[in-house]
């Protein structure tokens, strides 16, 4: 069970092993729930992966990751679309074994299976060397 406060005026605060997780409509007093949601699609979708690559042996160094994303003002400013880009760098990254372990990655991602059918999600990346 997860347990949210009210702060004051200003939005509601979740506490979590890692700390207080402040969320707000205003920039100023937390975290906005869109942020929020995109930060949870791509943290998932990074983190498995990395982990993927890693177990592919890929000689990785650094994930950056990018995101674009398309709301929809007329429909209560939902996310409509998410473009997630990601920069690799490493030594002998192979493309092939790359893109298989992005479609892994989204497979097994659950924040992407959970919105998958309401938001369009697309990843595309590129290597560093």
């Amino acid at each position: 069970m997860m347990e949210f406060k009210m702060n004051d005026e200003n939005g509601f605060s979740m506490k979590t092993g890692y700390g207080a997780l402040r969320i707000s409509s205003n920039d100023e007093d937390g975290y906005r729930p869109y942020q929020l949601l995109v930060a949870s699609i791509v943290g998932c979708s990074a983190n498995i992966f990395k982990d993927i690559l890693i177990k592919m042996r890929m000689e990785l160094q650094n994930i950056e990751v990018t995101t674009q994303v398309e709301r929809n003002e007329e429909k209560a400013n939902r996310i409509e679309s998410m473009k997630i880009h990601f920069v690799l760098k490493g030594n002998n990254l192979r493309h092939d074994k790359i893109k298989r372990a992005l479609a892994l990655s989204r497979k097994n991602c659950g924040m992407i299976q959970t919105i998958e059918s309401s938001v369009h999600v697309t990843e595309t990346f590129e290597i560093v060397e």
